[in-house]
Parts: structure tokens; C-alpha cells; sequence
């Protein structure tokens, strides 16, 4: 990734021709198997992002909380599913409802106390479809597969269509663990759906370390996030490759501590401050792949370097790349978008902070 001269530290940056490769080949991989792309929109929260995934074909986008739906609303997407076990009180109630009257609206349950719950959409004029969801092995939140029937008749009493099923595999999310995930939800979400009695049902999955890897029998819908720009986790986990990173944080070098030892001034409120137990460090430096982030503070990022390699000068700008991208968009309030080593554009990270 070439960054532009004279930047502003710390800052995220994204490399269009990269971020609009990895958004190409998705689409085309969905396509060429026949699967229907709704993309999760928490990792980028960016209208323009969203509009380049819809003209490559995506059906709707994917989001977490109705604060996010009602922002992609605002900007003009008209598909969304909110993927997400709300409990529908009477305030999340009303929000939905007016959702439905803007967009074609699909919205999780994972009880039937909460289907139930969700009755009072029914007398809007575009009730919102439902899918319930199930657990295929990751253990947060949805019901057994084989129980999906009882949500399902929870919310068709309700009054809502029910559309079909979805889960997360996100039990794929570490080493050596996709295939098994991907084989585990694909069985999961055909057995809910014959709990259903419904085998043409929506059978809603994929994440992005699973999306790619052929399942039987495979999702009718696919909903990666991180793909857009993936991140140190992806490429520890070997789903991506380095030059399929097009998100960064720009850092300068404003320390040497010791031989082999340097300070960026990039931390936990730039790059978050995600690690799972198997990640080697705190996020990757991308041209020096031996380098490991091994201390994060709020700004402060210490890197340690193998024997040999040199350390950057002072007042360098690098290129660091979070372990976990969604959380690093989420702190920051715009992107500047690069292409040809230059900025030439900002997207403003417009459903920063829509956590309800």
C-alpha cells in the first residue's frame, strides 16, 4: 500500500484499487455459485461502499442494529436485514415499524417470546419478514436448528411472513477451523430448515473467513463483512493475502526504544484493541511481515522487529493493519480513500457509533 506523503497521523486509509477488487471478486464468487450476496455493513458503515456492493450486484445489505438500519435507510439502500436478536420493547417497536414503511425490511428472532413480541408490525403495510435464527456451532446466540419450527410458529401467529433461517459461523474465526464451520453451518441451516417444513426457505449465512469455501448443500444468501478490506485477522488465518489488505492505519514512527524496538503513535482508539488468543500480535505492519505488535496503549503502538531488520527512521509514516477492521472503522470518523499513492477522496463513517 502506498501512502501519500505528508498525511496526518494516525489515520485510516483505504486503497480503492484494492477495496474494489476484493468487492469484485466477492460478488463474483457469490455469482458464479449461485448465491445471493447481502453484504454485512458493520464493517464499512459507508454509503459509498454500500453503493458500490449494490452495483456489483448485492441484493440488500446486512446490519447489526436498527441504528444502522435507519442510517443505510437514509442513504437510500432499500434492502436491509437486521441481523441481530433484538428484543422488540415498544420503542424498538416503533422504530421498525416506520423502517418498514421506507424499506424492504428483514428482522431476526431467536424466541418465540420475541416473535411474539414483534405482533404489532403486522398491521403496518409492509410488515417486515422474518428469519429465525439458529446456532451451527458457535455458540452466542440462536436457538437449535431442530427448534427453529417453534420460532417460526411464534412469529407466523405473530402475523409476520416468516422467510427462512440464517446463522453465523463465526466459530470459523480461528486456525484451521473454516472448513469444519463451514460444513457445520451448511448441516445446521438445512436442518432448520426442514424444522420449517420448508426446504425452499431463505438459508441466510456465511462469514468471511467461511464465504468462499464450497458448503453442502450451500447458503441461498451470503453475508461477509470484512472482506471489503479484511485485516491482520484474515491474514494470520491465512483467508487473505497481503495485497488484499485495503484498509490501514497511517502511524508515524515517534520512538526507538531499543534495537529492534519502535513506537507509532496509532493505538487502542485508532485500531482497537481486539486479540484473540492465537493472534501473534496486536494488528500487522504491512510492509514488514515480521513485525509484531506486542504493546497497545490508547496511543501508543510498540512494535518489535525480527533480528536484522532495521528500524524505520523517525517521523516515518507506516502502514498498520488492525486485527479486527470493524472495530477500527467504528473509532473513526472518516476514511481518506488513496489510489496511486495519492488521497483523493473522504467517506465519512456515517453509522459510526449506531450501537441501538
Amino acid at each position: 500500500m502506498l501512502l501519500p506523503p505528508d498525511l496526518v497521523t494516525p489515520v485510516l486509509v483505504v486503497d480503492q484499487a484494492r477495496l474494489e477488487r476484493n468487492l469484485r471478486d466477492m460478488a463474483a464468487s457469490a455469482a458464479a455459485r449461485g448465491i445471493r450476496l447481502r453484504p454485512h455493513a458493520k464493517t464499512h458503515k459507508t454509503a459509498q461502499i454500500a453503493r458500490l456492493q449494490l452495483d456489483l450486484g448485492a441484493i440488500g445489505l446486512t446490519v447489526a442494529t436498527i441504528g444502522e438500519a435507519e442510517r443505510f435507510a437514509d442513504a437510500g439502500v432499500a434492502d436491509l436485514f437486521i441481523a441481530y436478536p433484538i428484543w422488540p420493547s415498544p420503542a424498538r417497536v416503533n422504530r421498525l415499524r416506520a423502517l418498514a414503511d421506507r424499506v424492504r425490511l428483514r428482522v431476526a428472532a431467536e424466541s418465540p417470546a420475541a416473535a411474539q413480541r414483534l405482533a404489532p408490525l403486522s398491521h403496518g403495510a409492509s410488515p417486515p419478514e422474518i428469519l429465525v435464527e439458529i446456532d451451527s456451532g458457535h455458540h452466542r446466540t440462536g436457538v437449535p436448528p431442530d427448534r427453529a419450527g417453534e420460532v417460526g410458529l411464534a412469529a407466523a401467529r405473530a402475523g409476520l411472513p416468516v422467510a427462512g433461517v440464517f446463522t453465523f459461523p463465526g466459530h470459523g474465526y480461528a486456525p484451521g477451523a473454516r472448513e469444519q464451520a463451514a460444513a457445520q453451518e451448511a448441516a445446521a441451516l438445512a436442518a432448520a430448515a426442514a424444522a420449517l417444513h420448508d426446504a425452499g426457505c431463505e438459508r441466510s449465512g456465511g462469514s468471511t473467513p467461511t464465504a468462499q469455501l464450497t458448503a453442502d448443500p450451500p447458503p441461498t444468501e451470503l453475508r461477509p463483512g470484512v472482506y471489503v478490506f479484511n485485516d491482520a485477522q484474515q491474514l494470520e488465518l491465512g483467508v487473505c493475502r497481503g495485497d488484499q489488505i485495503a484498509l490501514a492505519a497511517a502511524a508515524t514512527v515517534v520512538s526507538h526504544q531499543a534495537p529492534g524496538r519502535f513506537v507509532l503513535d496509532c493505538g487502542s482508539k485508532v485500531i482497537g484493541a481486539d486479540r484473540q488468543p492465537w493472534s501473534t500480535g496486536f494488528g500487522r505492519v504491512l510492509d514488514r511481515p515480521g513485525a509484531r505488535i506486542v504493546a497497545l496503549s490508547e496511543h501508543h503502538a510498540t512494535i518489535t522487529l525480527p533480528p536484522g531488520m532495521a528500524l524505520p527512521d523517525l517521523g516515518q509514516v507506516i502502514a498498520v493493519v488492525p486485527n479486527h477492521v470493524c472495530n477500527a472503522v467504528n473509532l473513526a470518523d472518516e476514511l481518506l480513500v488513496i489510489r496511486d499513492g495519492e488521497v483523493f477522496d473522504a467517506w465519512r463513517v456515517m453509522a459510526r457509533g449506531a450501537n441501538s
